[in-house]
């Protein structure tokens, strides 16, 4: 998520998510349910997640083993791991040309996902229709 440290430089915060990486996984989770910057705050700020869906806070029961089925499942919420805190990188090109997994996702200041694969970053809902094709 593009945003604005203490400095007022820009940066760029994100996290890791372990299942579903793929557009058609995370990313069409991100695309129809992490549309607000609120949302997509709260998420990053779980730190590292074992899933992502619909929902960043449980509203019953929930825990690693026993999800609340539509809630993130977060390592350290919600199994009581160490936090495994946000990575910050200084720009959005350090992000992408960082060690990310197979797929980034970035939601730009605009309000818009970009996911980058093997090449350069294009908007997520190009991706989902099947517009343009990622690797």
């Amino acid at each position: 998520m593009e945003c604005t440290d203490d400095s007022g430089n820009k940066i760029v915060k994100s996290i890791y998510c372990h299942w579903d990486g793929y557009p058609e996984g995370v990313g069409a989770t991100l695309q129809k349910h992490y549309l607000d910057r609120e949302k997509v705050t709260a998420l990053i700020e779980l730190g590292a997640i074992s899933s992502l869906e619909k929902e960043v806070a449980p509203t019953g029961p929930h825990s690693f083993d026993r999800p609340q089925p539509g809630v993130v499942v977060a390592y350290h919420r919600d199994r009581g791991e160490d936090p495994i805190d946000p990575r910050v990188d200084a720009s959005v090109a350090d992000f992408f040309d960082s060690d990310i997994e197979q797929y980034g996702y970035l939601f730009t200041d605009e309000g818009e996902w970009l996911v980058k694969g093997d090449g350069d970053p294009v908007p997520l809902p190009y991706v989902l229709s099947g517009t343009v094709f990622i690797n």
